[in-house]
């Protein structure tokens, strides 16, 4: 047994059985090792933002890591985007990145690199294994390390003479290390908090937002009156009929100053004070209130659920009735002119139960959270590190996860260009995704960023440089060049008959929602 197969079997082994992939020279010996050993699923990304945005969506959903391959230094860089948004939504992944064999590392090769230094910003693990017996224990740590807590970046290096070589076997796997358990103190002065009689809102991300922690939630806010929010950006929410609403702290600024504007006392459970997405002049970076206090109660690491459920205990509320979720879907679906809010009430018109929503819609999907409070259930996931190129490779990771679940993709037509590679992933497995990209021509979020740092009166460089037209854009054009059925539509009833039709075939299927 080589190297490369003791890394195989030593990642089954640890319950790791899906690999995206973006392979080179380097990284062959791995390549025969997962064609030799059974068990594997190998999944071909045509560009490293692909294979690392999908694992990354995969991770979100399966609650457990894949493996990415990356060919060097240069490969690893080109997916470190989705690597640092995978980051921020705290995704297990485990990268293993070849590299130059050992003795021809010190030869000045194009390919020769810093591969430590473009993997450490993104990595909460990163080791170069020395020699081909090292690979498996190397492989076990790196999967430990990415379940730990809610989940790391683990990035293993293995130079290629380390995969040829004679290994020992594969490792055992290692078990994760429990969960963190909030402070006494902590909880404590929550519950004093909420007994002051203060406006208190409880503000929770991670696995909060999921159930059982959204039921525990709304039993608390049931019988106190504590507000219920969660922060701007999170990996997953459990959202619709049946689940208490938990709003999101709005993007715009003086939004989120309002929304925030009479908190007397932040309580955080697993997410971090709110911070204005970017500094605009004139306008504070922290959107709380001047005198608010804020306690964190648990930090992303710890045990949400212990700590939801000692707050409960505290506060004697587990026999209350939790708050109900009294929302509405807005039905039927939108008629007459195709606007971005038409496509939202539309999309939340129609979905279907337990569907998975992936959303980088950007700017044009701000209406959402509104038209699908009162969705059928369903299971929510967003940008959540700001590099847009996300949206098209986690729909792609969520469906490979999930593959009973039928995945929405709601995606706009700038971002969607990062990484469209993913609609030939999506071909290729025969994914069960609707992508809906809404084609405004523009990046309009950045339009609107150009306003708000006080540029009112842009001229012709600068709209040019804000908008993708000339050439337009021709998204059926492009889908069905990667091998996905596509269609486009201009008005609410077109795009409701082709959301329909998708919706009742399996396969991927895009639909170009031409916008005014």
């Amino acid at each position: 047994m080589n190297g490369a197969e003791s890394l195989v079997r030593t990642l089954l082994a640890s319950q790791v059985e899906v690999c995206f992939t973006n392979p080179g020279t380097s990284e062959m010996h791995f390549v025969a090792a997962l064609d030799t050993v059974p068990g594997m699923r190998c999944v071909l990304g045509l560009f490293e933002g692909v294979v690392t945005g999908a694992a990354d969506g995969y991770a979100r959903m399966a609650d457990k890591p894949a493996a990415t391959l990356l060919h060097l230094g240069p490969g690893l860089a080109n997916g470190l985007a989705n690597l640092h948004n995978a980051r921020k939504a705290r995704s297990p992944v485990v990268n293993i990145v070849g590299e130059h064999a050992i003795h021809h590392r010190g030869y000045e090769t194009p390919l020769a690199s810093d591969l430590e230094g473009f993997a450490r910003p993104v990595s909460h693990w990163f080791r170069m294994s020395p020699d081909s017996r090292s690979v498996a224990g190397d492989a076990a740590e790196a999967v430990h390390q990415a379940r730990t807590g809610a989940g790391k970046i683990a990035t293993l290096a293995l130079p290629a003479d380390t995969a040829w070589n004679e290994a020992d076997g594969p490792a055992a796997p290692l078990a994760p290390p429990p969960l963190g358990k909030a402070d006494p103190a902590a909880i404590a002065q929550a519950v004093a908090a909420i007994r002051s009689g203060k406006r208190v809102t409880l503000m929770m991300s991670g696995r909060a937002l999921r159930e059982p922690c959204l039921g525990i939630a709304a039993r608390i806010a049931a019988a106190t009156g504590v507000r219920l929010l969660s922060q701007q950006s999170n990996a997953r929410v459990e959202r619709g009929r049946g689940r208490v609403v938990v709003p999101r702290v709005p993007y715009p600024v003086d939004q989120a100053l309002a929304a925030l504007a009479d908190i007397d006392v932040l309580l955080l459970l697993g997410a971090n004070p709110p911070a204005s997405f970017f500094a605009y002049p004139g306008k504070p970076s922290m959107m709380t209130p001047a005198g608010c206090e804020t306690i964190r109660v648990a930090g992303a690491d710890d045990d949400l659920e212990h700590a939801l459920r000692w707050l409960l205990d505290e506060l004697g509320a587990g026999a209350t009735a939790p708050l109900a979720n009294d929302a509405i879907c807005m039905t039927p679906a939108a008629a007459g002119r195709l606007t971005a809010e038409a496509v939202m009430q539309s999309v939340a018109a129609m979905l279907p139960e337990q569907a998975i929503l992936c959303d980088e819609s950007v700017s044009s999907g701000r209406a959402l959270f509104r038209y699908t409070d009162g969705s059928a259930p369903h299971d929510y996931l967003q940008l959540t590190g700001g590099a847009i190129g996300e949206g098209l490779p986690m729909a792609t990771g969520a469906a490979i996860a999930c593959p009973d679940r039928k995945v929405i993709s709601l995606e706009g037509d700038g971002s969607g260009m990062y990484t469209l590679q993913a609609l030939w992933t999506q071909a290729r497995e025969r994914l069960d995704v609707v992508t809906v990209v809404l084609a405004n021509r523009g990046y309009r979020i950045l339009q609107g960023e150009l306003k708000g740092v006080g540029v009112e009166n842009p001229g012709e460089r600068a709209k040019r440089m804000l908008a993708i037209e000339d050439p337009e854009l021709d998204w059926v054009a492009l889908a069905r060049g990667m091998g996905v059925e596509a269609a486009a539509a201009d008005t609410a009833e077109g795009f409701n008959d082709l959301l329909t039709a998708a919706l009742k075939r399996r396969g991927p299927f895009l639909i170009e929602a031409r916008l005014p």
